[in-house]
């Protein structure tokens, strides 16, 4: 596993080549969150622009709901309340499997393949955190979900100012 630490996470998103990688989980629309090559297109393009800040909202919102998820089973472990607990560590499994699988490996490259490792590691990691009633391990998920998530809040200042305007 490599390490993820704050500059690395920040920086695949500031130099990310074409797209960040997602789909829309969403819909059965093909849109693609594209930061980079957004900017290229110009104001002709205001509809797609506003599409690509949707989808960064989505993006942000699910990752808000996986690292609430991933406190409450905190907070349930700690109280020794399990069955809560199983809930919430399910919640946030199925966001992360949900994330993994509207990744774009032909457009995110290198950065589709590492994010799909990170979440299956979370992944392997929110199990052995419910088997073994492990608090450190979501302490881990969380610090890790929270530095994809703090990269995510960058993203908007990427996109053309028009494309958030649009959305709002």
């Amino acid at each position: 596993m490599q390490n993820f630490d704050k500059p690395k996470v920040l920086k695949f998103l500031e130099n990310a080549p074409i797209s960040t990688v997602y789909t829309n989980p969403v819909g059965d629309t093909d849109m693609r969150v594209q930061f980079k090559a957004m900017e290229s297109y110009g104001s002709d393009n205001l509809a797609s622009q506003a599409s690509v800040a949707n989808n960064v909202a989505l993006i942000q919102m699910l990752f808000d709901g996986l690292i609430d998820a991933v406190v409450a089973a905190q907070g349930h472990m700690a109280h020794n309340a399990i069955q809560e607990k199983g809930k919430c560590i399910a919640r946030a499994s199925r966001i992360v499997i949900g994330l993994q699988g509207v990744l774009d490996f032909n457009k995110g490259g290198d950065l589709a393949r590492n994010l799909n490792d990170l979440y299956t590691y979370v992944t392997r990691r929110l199990i052995h955190a419910n088997a073994h009633n492990d608090i450190e391990a979501l302490k881990e998920v969380h610090g890790l979900m929270t530095e994809i998530r703090t990269a995510w809040q960058e993203v908007p200042a990427l996109l053309p100012t028009r494309a958030i305007e649009q959305v709002h």
